[in-house]
Parts: structure tokens; sequence; C-alpha cells
């Protein structure tokens, strides 16, 4: 048994290396890729490894993490600015902006607990975030349209499910209980339904439920791969990551598209192809008016 562990550490070590040495030889593009024809355009690109574009609500400025930090850079092409946040150095990908964009919530690993993610808001221009989830890990992915809650992936009793939680925190409300890996909880424009990724049917497809948890559906069944389901804020479509059949998880550096469905269930189509997955478009990233998108692509050098 103990050989076992041994190789099973020595497989996640090198695992870790190889990724670690993949970061520090590529370049990291900002794209937005415009839905009607597809035509894309790099606002940003740098050797540094940056992850997940949010778009705030006037449409001026685009969001992204790096190296446990949130930076923002206008939609004009300029230089990234970081978003100064006192103790919270050490986020991932998964924040999103208030409605309003006055505020920012942030997943943050913990130092004092077990370098767990933690859920915080803070003003968007910086300052001292407030903790909202008590328990880890928590990973945040969507914030209500009315303002009042956020959706986010808990890691309880073993398993990984979608939880809402007050934007003044509080209580954390259970809304799935499965064996399956729920992940990539985002609301609707209306309010109505929480989109998710679930493997509960075997392949790894989009599904949506009400906002209280209940009447769950599938709404994708094909041999994709499909993660992060973002609906539009004109309630028209859903943007969302696909992997080639056969891929486990979201890993990163992956041949990968962009796809895109009407939110009220259909065919879905290829908006483009890239090369990217595990950061690419874990946050929501729609334009404002609805007719573009913003993600992250790499390059190995």
């Amino acid at each position: 048994m103990k050989s076992a562990i041994t190789i099973s550490i020595l497989i996640l070590c090198f695992q870790f290396a190889l990724y670690s040495q993949q970061i520090n030889n590529m370049i990291s593009y900002l794209e937005i890729v415009d839905i009607e024809d597809s035509k894309r355009t790099v606002v940003y690109s740098d050797t540094a490894h940056f992850e997940a574009p949010n778009w705030s609500p006037d449409g001026n400025t685009l969001y992204f993490n790096q190296d446990g930090h949130i930076y923002s850079i206008p939609i004009t092409r300029g230089v990234p600015t970081k978003i100064e946040m006192d103790f919270a150095v050490n986020n991932n990908n998964d924040h999103v902006l208030s409605p309003g964009g006055t505020e920012i919530a942030i997943s943050h690993h913990c130092e004092d607990q077990n370098w767990e993610s933690l859920i915080y808001i803070v003003d968007i221009h910086g300052g001292i975030p407030r903790k909202i989830t008590e328990n880890g890990p928590s990973y945040l992915h969507g914030w209500s349209p009315d303002g009042k809650e956020l959706a986010f992936i808990g890691l309880r009793n073993d398993q990984y499910d979608i939880y809402t939680i007050s934007v003044n925190g509080g209580e954390e409300k259970q809304l799935t209980n499965s064996p399956s890996h729920e992940d990539g909880s985002d609301y609707t424009p209306c309010g109505k339904y929480i989109w998710f990724n679930s493997d509960r049917s075997g392949n790894m497809q989009l599904w949506r439920m009400r906002r209280d948890g209940s009447n769950p559906e599938q709404m994708t069944d094909d041999d994709w791969v499909d993660w992060f389901p973002h609906p539009s804020p004109d309630g028209q479509w859903i943007a969302f990551l696909s992997y080639q059949p056969g891929v486990e998880g979201h890993p990163a550096n992956k041949d990968v598209v962009l796809r895109i469905m009407p939110a009220n269930g259909g065919t879905p189509h290829i908006l483009t192809e890239l090369f990217g997955g595990q950061g690419t478009i874990n946050v929501p990233s729609w334009s404002p008016c609805s007719k573009k998108f913003a993600f992250v692509s790499y390059k190995l050098l």
C-alpha cells in the first residue's frame, strides 16, 4: 500500500511539474469573439499565465486573474492594472462581477484554513474583502441578477454540489445532492434558472434547474464534454466550453471549442476553435450587448 501511495504522489508531482513548466513557456491571449461572424480580436497578450475574463456591465473593461491577483484592462487595449485586495492574494479563476459592476466576488485560498478556497466580496476598485462563505472549498460561479445571492460549487461530504448563499453571508443552501460532479453554475438574466454542467447522465453535459434547485433538465446530449455554461445578458444564448470526447475533468492545454446554443434548447454550433481549457471561460464572459464573448487562449512555446 505504501508503495502504491508513493507512486501516486510521484505521478502527481510529475504532472504538477509538467504543468508548471508549460505555463512558464506559453503565451496567453485575452480575446473577444463576435457571435455573428466568429471574428476574433486580441485585446492583450503576454508570456505571463492569466485566466478567466469578466466583462464589466458598462462594456468598457475586462477583468481577469493572474498570479493570485485580479487585474483590469480597458476593452480598447492597454496595460493591465492590479486591483489591490489587502490579504486576498491567492485568488483562483472563479470570480464574478456584481450586476451593477460595483463589486467583485472572488474565490481566495486562505492560509489559515488549510489553503481552502472561500468566497469574499470586495469593491471593484479594491479594498479589504469581506468573507461570505465559512465552509470550504467553495468555488464561485454566479451572481444572481437581482444582486441578492451567489451560486457556487461546494465540496461537502466528498462530493461537489451546487449551493447558493446570500451576499451578506450566513447559511448556505444546497441545491443539488448527487454523487455525480456538478459545476459551472450560472444564472439566467431573468433569474428563473441556474445553468450548470453535470456528469449525472454519464458524459459531462449541460443542465438547467429552477433557481431553488427543482426540476433539473438536461440541455445537451452529444459526445462532446461540456463545461461552464454562460447565459447571454439578453437571455437568447448559452455559450460554453467543449472538450473532445473522452476528456476527463476540465484540464488545461487542450484543443477545445467554444460552442453556442439557443437558451431554450436546440442544436449547439461551434463558435470558434482554440488551444485552452482550464482558465478559458470559467466565469461569465459576455459583453453587455450580448454580441461578443471574451475568453483566454494559449500558445505553447
